[in-house]
């Protein structure tokens, strides 16, 4: 399991649940139809814990753009590594995605709404307004990144020593998704990574959905800029607290 491997698999086990959920709450005919926005917001919570799960201990879990760039520019990551990390996350997202289509494409079939399908892959605002859909974004992922870059291990003050949590170390993450989707994704469903929205959103226009409509290729551009500029300012910020 290499850092490269790892965020491939991260990143497809993120976008396999996260989507998935968005599948199962949206789709007609599942169980889970219409069952809301705490079902979506949990299940993308626990996407993100189990993602970092099993990638964590090999790459860091970043699955995400604008983390991996907002720790470059924090100096907590080395740049040279950016293009590899990012390589591997739409790699992953895309595989993800395209693993969700697969197992619900007789749920796709029996949808009707175009605009509903792509929401299981992408994100698109609930009111269309440039500057507020990418102060959105921008805000949703400095939270998320600041948050990460303030993250600190447990010791045990005897000795100093760090205590390990295990696999409940992934937990803090998946708690600030969680609340981050809670509390400002009803706007723009808070991509807050590039490849969340853009990987899945390829699969999209490329597999064959009955009646799919658009892939919303305007509005593509605001999850993908939002979050590596929220990215950036929570490095900026950060760096300028120490």
């Amino acid at each position: 399991m290499t850092p490269f491997i790892a965020e491939i698999v991260g990143t497809f086990l993120l976008i396999l649940l996260g989507c998935g959920v968005n599948a199962n709450v949206s789709l007609k005919q599942t169980y889970g139809n219409g069952s809301g926005w705490i079902v979506i917001t949990t299940g993308w919570a626990f996407a993100v814990y189990t993602g970092v799960v099993v990638a964590g201990p090999y790459s860091g879990a970043h699955m995400n753009p604008a983390v991996t760039i907002g720790l470059a520019l924090a100096g907590e990551f080395s740049i040279y590594d950016v293009p590899n990390y990012i390589m591997a996350q739409f790699i992953g997202a895309m595989l993800g995605a395209f693993f969700v289509w697969l197992m619900n494409k007789d749920h796709f079939d029996v949808t009707e709404d175009g605009n509903t399908k792509r929401g299981v892959f992408c994100n698109a605002p609930a009111i269309p307004n440039t500057f507020l859909n990418i102060l959105t974004e921008v805000m949703g992922t400095f939270v998320l990144v600041f948050a990460v870059l303030y993250f600190t291990d447990a010791v045990a003050t005897s000795d100093n020593s760090i205590i390990g949590l295990g696999s409940l170390g992934a937990l803090p993450v998946a708690i600030i998704v969680w609340g981050i989707g809670l509390s400002l994704g009803g706007t723009t469903g808070y991509a807050i990574n590039p490849a969340r929205d853009l990987g899945p959103r390829i699969i999209h226009a490329l597999v064959p959905i009955k009646n799919k409509g658009s892939n919303g290729w305007g509005y593509s551009w605001i999850p993908v800029f939002g979050p590596i500029l929220g990215a950036s300012l929570a490095a900026g910020i950060a760096m300028l607290l120490q």
